[in-house]
């Protein structure tokens, strides 16, 4: 395949983007503790948010939601100046660009495979992939966080919500394969949530627990 290289790079570049452990720095540089022994024992926005307090766990989510765009964005910029003559090679290239941002922030090599759970990040590659699905999700993540305050089961049903939106709605079919794929792993990082939910003991926001 005369594109190979292109969507390889995109994905090592997104892989390593999504891998920058932005909660684990900020308990090391804020607090000089690894957020990873306290709460959730998640590097995401949510146990910062319990652990460290609003404004840090803001920054992060902001952080790891930009790491997303990142990640497709370079992938659009290094496709187009490498292989601009293989159009096809783009929604593939964005494709895995989605792909390795998640799998990074959730299993980042820094931190030996450890992190969060992938739900920022995803947001950010929903936004800069195809922005109606990307604010549908955001739509109802918002929604649930009102009436339940449980960002779990907000993340949780963005990522459905998504998986139905780019079904759909008109999308190339790499981008289908990837909002399925990447839903599909981002409810899987939950599963101790899921358990936390269906025993009723699922923390709500503001409260202290196991994001």
């Amino acid at each position: 395949m005369p594109y190979l290289m292109p969507l390889l790079a995109a994905f090592a570049a997104a892989y390593l983007l999504g891998s920058l452990p932005t909660g684990y720095l900020a308990g090391r540089l804020l607090r000089g503790i690894d957020i990873r022994e306290h709460g959730s024992k998640s590097t995401g926005a949510t146990n910062v948010l319990r652990i460290l307090g609003k404004w840090p766990a803001l920054g992060v989510l902001v952080i790891d939601v930009l790491k997303g765009v990142a990640a497709i964005a370079f992938a659009r910029w290094f496709c187009l100046r490498f292989a601009g003559d293989l159009p096809d090679a783009l929604p593939w290239a964005v494709c895995l660009a989605g792909l390795g941002a998640l799998i990074g922030h959730g299993r980042s090599v820094w931190l030996k495979f450890s992190g969060g759970k992938s739900a920022a990040t995803g947001l950010g590659v929903l936004l800069a992939m195809s922005w109606p699905v990307g604010l549908g999700a955001v739509a109802v993540f918002a929604a649930v966080l009102a009436l339940f305050r449980i960002v779990s089961l907000g993340s949780m049903l963005a990522a459905v919500t998504a998986i139905l939106l780019v079904c759909g709605l008109e999308q190339p079919l790499a981008y289908r394969l990837l909002v399925i794929s990447g839903g599909i792993y981002v409810i899987a990082r939950h599963r101790a949530n899921i358990q936390r939910l269906m025993a009723g003991a699922e923390p709500r926001l503001g409260k202290v627990a196991g994001d």
